[in-house]
């Protein structure tokens, strides 16, 4: 019997109802002073190439199949008990132009009359998910992704967002995030975003060199950027994050500082800094891109140092791996005080546990499991067009499932997880874990991270390589060269 496993006839998935389950509170924090009695260690270049998940979800969307479907996602929804805040995700799955580094579900469109269709039908699909839940928390998280979002005309943008807060109660505080390409942003634009009650922005600048810029097809001169940012501020809104990228062809060290450089000059909120993953078997316009021109395994994580030591210089606050804010944001409140969150958008305070997903190839989190839409936008259009909520796949959460995502979010929020204290609070036996931590040692022994009985610790110098911890602790994870992005 594996170390761990309950005695036969024993069924640990109803120790505890599901909501106590997804609790990821019971946490230690990774602490400031913890980080200066760290020193730097040289790491194996082996597992920056590693290919891991970003867990953003868990189980990860490589485990999602036509398990969940129209029916069964019904029935999760209508067993929502309505006492706890939603989330809600609006996909919108267009762009003007492509760019080539790009691995979201996206194509390009100059049909403004297809997108007004589209828009239409984002409206009856929220009409149809609202009918379906006899019981609705207050919305506290509303997030339009893509693609571009504000791509859609500015009528047609305020007619999606008063449709869903016509189907679902919206809290008086609601954050309402829109990603946005600084390029395309018009006053039209910016003044329906204001009115329709916007109140942060995700601008994608990734890098600001001229040449970086035209070898992933993204000409995006910083004044554009500047321009787009003042225009937003004289629309009142002032929450701005701005999306950075390493790992791009012929980007440098250099490269990486001056761009910090410039958004540091905007004074946004927030920044998250991602690494490029080159996987053209998936994206195929990345085949664009002259894999040759890519920076090595060692210049990556300079990069992504570089990038980390530029905000800290400027007195910003580390938030996990690849996220950084302003020290009074309130991502770095979460982090002092040990509430950071993670869900599809990175790093969060959204604590919802239901996350509802609207448009082509959206994803929902909801207590019972993930659900995505149908990714094929004809596909999609038909199943709105014929009165049917368009979920094909996805995966039932169990209860360790529910588990591991607790145990792998707080290493990756919080850098430090007690495994047992986590396994015995969601009704499992302490030692559940002790496999995993066993195949810990070798990243141990390179430094990766630290043992202290069942607590797992990955210290400073090392946070970059946290999804490399991670996977030990995932059951679905094995090393694939073509599932997953690298780890730095």
């Amino acid at each position: 019997m594996r170390r761990g496993c309950l005695p036969p006839g024993v069924d640990r998935r109803r120790s505890r109802p599901l909501r106590q389950i997804n609790d990821t509170r019971l946490r230690s924090r990774f602490t400031p002073a913890m980080r200066t009695t760290l020193t730097p260690a040289a790491i194996p270049a082996a597992y920056a190439i590693e290919t891991v998940p970003r867990y953003t979800s868990y189980p990860t969307a490589a485990q999602f199949g036509p398990g969940v479907e129209e029916g069964l996602y019904r029935r999760w929804l209508s067993e929502l008990d309505g006492t706890t805040p939603l989330s809600l995700y609006v996909h919108v799955p267009y762009c003007r132009v492509l760019c080539w580094y790009c691995g979201c579900h996206t194509s390009v469109l100059n049909d403004d009359a297809r997108i007004a269709r589209y828009a239409r039908r984002l409206e009856q699909e929220a009409d149809r998910v609202a009918a379906a839940m006899p019981n609705k928390g207050p919305v506290a998280h509303l997030h339009f992704g893509g693609g571009t979002p504000t791509i859609l005309a500015p009528e047609d943008f305020a007619a999606v967002i008063a449709r869903l807060k016509a189907s679902f109660p919206f809290a008086p505080d609601a954050e309402i995030a829109v990603e946005i390409d600084p390029r395309t942003l018009t006053p039209e634009m910016a003044e329906a975003l204001a009115g329709a009650g916007v109140n942060r922005v995700s601008l994608g600048v990734q890098d600001v060199d001229p040449q970086v810029q035209a070898l992933v097809n993204r000409i995006q001169p910083t004044e554009q950027v500047a321009e787009a940012v003042a225009l937003l501020r004289a629309n009142g809104i002032a929450r701005i994050n701005v999306d950075l990228m390493y790992g791009l062809p012929t980007q440098t060290v250099a490269h990486v500082r001056a761009t910090v450089a410039a958004v540091l000059a905007l004074e946004p909120d927030r920044a998250a800094v991602f690494g490029y993953a080159h996987v053209p078997w998936f994206a195929k316009h990345q085949a664009a891109i002259d894999a040759a021109l890519l920076p090595g395994a060692a210049e990556r994580l300079a990069q992504a140092q570089a990038a980390s030591e530029a905000f800290a210089q400027a007195g910003w606050v580390e938030v996990g791996f690849d996220h950084y804010a302003t020290p009074d944001d309130p991502l770095a409140v979460a982090v002092r005080e040990g509430t950071l969150e993670r869900n599809f958008q990175g790093y969060t305070t959204d604590t919802a546990e239901t996350l509802i997903g609207f448009g082509a190839s959206a994803i929902g989190a909801l207590p019972a499991g993930y659900a995505q839409n149908e990714p094929h936008l004809g596909k999609w259009a038909q199943a709105i067009d014929e009165g049917r909520i368009p979920v094909v796949r996805g995966v039932t959460v169990t209860a360790e499932d529910a588990l591991r995502r607790a145990v792998i979010y707080a290493l990756m929020s919080a850098f430090d997880v007690d495994c047992g204290a986590l396994a015995t609070a969601h009704g499992f036996a302490e030692d559940f874990f002790d496999d995993e931590l066993e195949r810990l040692d070798p990243l141990v022994a390179d430094g990766l991270c630290r043992r202290t009985g069942r607590r797992v610790t990955v210290p400073a110098h090392a946070r970059f390589h946290v999804r490399n911890v991670a996977a030990r602790l995932d059951a679905h994870w094995a090393p694939q060269a073509t599932r997953h992005s690298r780890a730095v």
